[in-house]
């Protein structure tokens, strides 16, 4: 049974679920395959194309090429070698982005990545993907004495053509993989052994001791004894804590006793839970919605970000606001809705304009989740210098409606969250993004960016552009209800 570098990381996070996947494919539940997922996919090609103009003279395999297409390719006089492939005996199979002979008839291998550095997170671990291929290599006979991690360079400013050589980084990985290396390979082993067992335990997987989200596609199915109400719902619960409650035996939050070491935040989930009711704290909500200046303005951005820069004095993965709701509430009560979304890839000097237009330098800006909104204005003070006093006005008199809902109005059927997804649906269930053909931020990155960039894009433009205002509308108009709820407390 074959064991590629994807699904070795897929074992390090859930051998269970793997052992699925390749055993019972059936039965496996593939997640949705998302637009956005393949928009990811298409710029990890675009970066690579990139990454391969610094080696010019390399020798490109073709797409998909077998270990046999690389063996012949090995015959000719190159040096440098793109997407060489090669399977090991046992069936481990590696293909390398960029592959070198030294002139000592050693190796040097190039990975290629779309971050702005080498990550070695548990979901996303550079070294152990370069650790996969060495371990390949060397099995087919390859002395490996060089590896390498090309990634993004955080600090690059896009300004006319891309320049390959400032877009990236090169990172000497050598001696961290060398430290890994020997512990990798042994997993590496493990790993096609238990995806050859016949039969596993499958009332339960290693994701059991993970947080929610660390969980792999088939939780559900491995441990169909966990409740709606687990402990795994706890609003940033750490793994650590996970685990103790597992050692004890609690699954359910309602088993919690009340002399577990829990935060302030998730002692009121736990209450709340307990008691059946949210946890409310009236004064100090009045207080803080007595201190906002109207009129209030509660906006929302919607942003397309890139690999690799599409415009210039734009940097790779850089957010670029093209879309904005703005609902202005004033102190009797009366509302009025302003709505930009731009008809191209482009700096949002217009996008500003209307924006000050619409509301000027006075009030309180609401948003939710306001270190987002905050971050946008603080890129667009260098991008629209004419309104920097503007936007530096709106950071300055910014309030995140979401802190509300950290400390000062817990419930438990948010389920450990605080993101509008889970509040609306619970304070407001007639507001619902499930009736929307745009429902989250992504698609409609996803949406617009395909609508302005891709030549092919079939579906009706003005359609589109009506469903993408459609999302960003009710993104602001649900804070406004939410607020409105809030002030109908203390009246």
């Amino acid at each position: 049974m074959e064991l590629t570098k994807t699904d070795f990381i897929q074992y390090l996070n859930c051998p269970e679920s793997l052992w699925l996947l390749k055993n019972r494919p059936d039965d496996y539940p593939n997640g949705e395959f998302s637009l956005f997922l393949q928009k990811l996919i298409n710029e990890g090609y675009e970066v690579e194309e990139q990454a391969q103009k610094l080696f010019p003279d390399a020798h490109k395999l073709p797409e998909f090429g077998s270990p046999q297409d690389t063996l012949r390719a090995f015959e000719e006089e190159s040096t440098t070698f793109f997407q060489p492939a090669f399977v090991t005996k046992n069936g481990v199979f590696a293909r390398v982005d960029v592959l070198q002979h030294l002139s000592n008839n050693t190796w040097h291998i190039y990975e290629v990545k779309s971050s702005t550095s080498v990550k070695t997170d548990k979901k996303h671990n550079h070294l152990k993907d370069a650790c996969f291929q060495k371990y390949v290599l060397e099995q087919n006979g390859l002395n490996v004495s060089k590896v390498s991690i090309i990634h993004l360079n955080k600090n690059y400013v896009r300004q006319g053509d891309i320049i390959p050589e400032k877009l990236f980084s090169i990172t000497d990985v050598t001696e961290q993989i060398r430290e890994l290396y020997s512990d990798v390979s042994i997993e590496i082993e493990k790993a096609i052994q238990f995806i050859n067992h016949k039969e596993i335990n499958t009332s339960s997987c290693s994701c059991s001791l993970n947080t929610r989200a660390n969980h792999c596609d088939s939780f559900a199915l491995f441990n169909s004894d966990v409740p709606e109400l687990s402990i795994y719902e706890i609003g940033n619960v750490r793994a650590n804590k996970i685990k103790e409650l597992r050692d004890k035996g609690i699954v359910q939050i309602a088993e919690i006793p009340d002399n577990f070491k829990l935060n302030e935040r998730q002692k009121l989930q736990l209450n709340s839970i307990k008691q059946g009711k949210p946890i409310i704290a009236n004064e100090r909500i009045s207080k803080v919605l007595d201190s906002l200046v109207f009129p209030l303005h509660f906006i929302d951005y919607e942003t397309y970000a890139s690999a690799v820069p599409k415009l210039n004095g734009i940097g790779p993965h850089q957010h670029i606001p093209f879309q904005v709701s703005i609902h202005t509430m004033q102190e009797d009560g009366s509302i009025s809705h302003f709505e930009y979304l731009a008809d191209s890839l482009e700096l949002p000097h217009k996008m500003v304009e209307f924006m000050f237009q619409s509301s000027g330098n006075v009030g309180t800006f609401v948003s939710w989740h306001k270190s987002f909104e905050m971050a946008r204005n603080k890129d667009m003070y260098n991008w629209v210098s004419k309104y920097k006093h503007y936007l530096e006005y709106m950071n300055a008199n910014m309030f995140d409606l979401e802190d509300i809902f950290k400390l000062d109005y817990v419930d438990y059927r948010f389920n450990g969250s605080t993101s509008i997804k889970k509040v609306l649906p619970v304070l407001l269930p007639e507001l619902s993004y499930d009736e929307l053909d745009v429902q989250n931020g992504t698609m409609a990155l996803d949406l617009w960016g395909r609508m302005v960039l891709d030549s092919d894009f079939k579906e009706d433009k003005q359609k589109v552009r009506e469903k993408l205002l459609e999302y960003c509308k009710l993104d602001t108009w649900a804070m406004v209800e939410l607020f409105k709820l809030l002030v109908k407390r203390y009246e």
